[in-house]
């Protein structure tokens, strides 16, 4: 008889390596002494502290706009994104911004047809706001979006003739997945959500740009006719054809499954997503439940997780410059900075289509990946950064470091790291170049070789990884 032996359980993550782990994922990294901070505090107060974003202060808007106006007028696509990419290296609510980026990817709206770069910025501020209530409070304001309505044509849905382009997509892209809908069902929502329009949209104004957009529900062009929906039948509107969605047991598997993939692993665990699930369900569909319960879960604690999605280039341009600290005060070159994510392959607030973006494997290519190391290695590699400075410091006060321990303390630092054998192997050979370190004070010399080494870290398929 063949006895089937089960695979060994991964070790569960603790102590930095958990709240490094945590803080990329639900944010976009952290430094050394934030994490040994949030450490002191215990993993599930930080937990807390993330969850709960409004007890942070928020970012000084009227500082921003001070020294960039064009961000506030956002007459074009390039200041939205900089704004937006400046504040999620400074946010003191990091979970707020990553669940921004999160909705944003799901409910893929782009600059590409709206041509205005104001209205994308409002609809991220919406889903900043929204990002971590309730999924039905969430789909209404999404539904009510001028940019979504605009995006998807619901301005064109009316009683005499419909558009069903926003109800399509409502259903299997934003809340349901194919298979669970009929055609007939998505008719009938596309019926609802007429009159679900905007006002009527001012020309631009020269000097002072153009005018947001607004939505308007007119009566007028609205079908009041009975409806039959997922098995109920009545006069719906779009928001009672919103609350049938979440009573939908594949609503909360839909919204379980994205919520797992992003911050967990891109290989489902369908256990842990049915429990997550029923966490939607039990909570109401709400979001900060379900994070929490997520965050606290043996899947997303587990060894298995650590390092185990590639960074999107949102992640891995944020993640380094809050690594070096710049950017910290507003300053000229913020928006080559925002640009790289565009050179990367993420172009926010620009999706290519409204499945939105391909991702995991797919975020590298060759050309991709030079232009990822060749960004970070170029801002770790200046030693004179703050943050960078940091590290030189810590790595001075260790003392003389043999090339082994040159390695491992980067490694540590920039993570923790796990390095592979191959890849550590290589950075000792790169370090044993130029024999044992020791930092003095002044040591230009001894400096830059911590930046190259630095250089040589992010530049490994380990770094790569979140």
């Amino acid at each position: 008889m063949v006895v089937a032996v089960r695979p060994p359980e991964a070790r569960q993550l603790t102590g930095i390596e958990l709240m490094a782990h945590l803080y990329r994922r639900a944010g976009f990294g952290a430094t050394r002494d934030q994490l040994e901070a949030a450490l002191a505090r215990g993993y599930e107060a930080s937990v807390e502290e993330l969850l709960h974003p409004e007890q942070a202060p928020p970012l000084e808007e009227d500082l921003i706009y001070r020294y960039w106006p064009d961000m506030k007028e956002a007459r074009q696509i390039d200041p939205a994104q900089s704004l937006w990419v400046y504040r999620m290296i400074n946010t003191q609510r990091p979970l707020e911004e990553k669940m921004a980026l999160f909705w944003h990817h799901l409910f893929a709206t782009g600059f590409a047809k709206l041509n205005h770069a104001k209205v994308m910025t409002n609809q991220v501020a919406m889903l900043r706001t929204f990002g971590l209530s309730d999924f039905r409070s969430l789909l209404v304001e999404i539904s009510r979006d001028p940019a979504m309505i605009f995006w998807l044509d619901n301005h064109t849905n009316t009683k005499r003739v419909h558009n069903e382009n926003y109800g399509r997509e409502l259903l299997e892209l934003f809340s349901m997945g194919i298979g669970n809908y009929s055609e007939d069902d998505v008719k009938n929502c596309a019926r609802a959500f007429t009159g679900w329009t905007l006002k009527p949209t001012i020309p631009a104004a020269q000097p002072y740009g153009r005018f947001d957009w607004e939505f308007e529900f007119r009566p007028d062009l609205h079908d009041y006719s009975d409806k039959e929906f997922l098995g109920e039948k009545g006069a719906f509107d779009g928001t009672d054809i919103i609350d049938i969605i979440v009573r939908q047991p594949a609503t909360a598997q839909f919204v379980a499954m994205r919520l797992y993939k992003f911050f967990v692993s891109d290989t489902p665990d369908e256990d842990t997503i049915d429990q997550l699930a029923q966490v939607s369900r039990d909570s109401n569909y709400d979001i900060r439940s379900m994070l929490r319960w997520l965050f606290l879960s043996d899947a997303f604690r587990s060894e298995n997780a650590y390092y185990a999605k590639v960074k999107s280039p949102a992640e891995h341009v944020v993640g380094i410059m809050r690594l070096v600290e710049d950017f910290t005060y507003p300053k000229h070159g913020i928006r080559d900075i925002a640009l790289e994510c565009r050179y990367m392959g993420q172009d926010l607030m620009n999706p290519p289509s409204v499945e939105g973006w391909h991702v995991g494997k797919e975020w590298i290519d060759t050309g991709i990946l030079v232009e990822r190391i060749n960004f970070a290695a170029a801002q770790v590699g200046n030693v004179d950064k703050p943050g960078v400075q940091k590290l030189v410091g810590r790595l001075r006060d260790m003392g003389t470091l043999t090339p082994e321990q040159l390695v491992d303390a980067c490694a540590d630092l920039m993570g923790p790291l796990q390095l592979g054998d191959q890849t550590r192997a290589a950075l000792v050979d790169f370090a044993r170049k130029d024999g044992n370190l020791t930092l003095t004070p002044g040591d230009r010399a001894a400096e830059e070789r911590v930046g190259a080494m630095l250089s040589m870290i992010v530049a490994t398929r380990e770094f790569q990884l979140v």
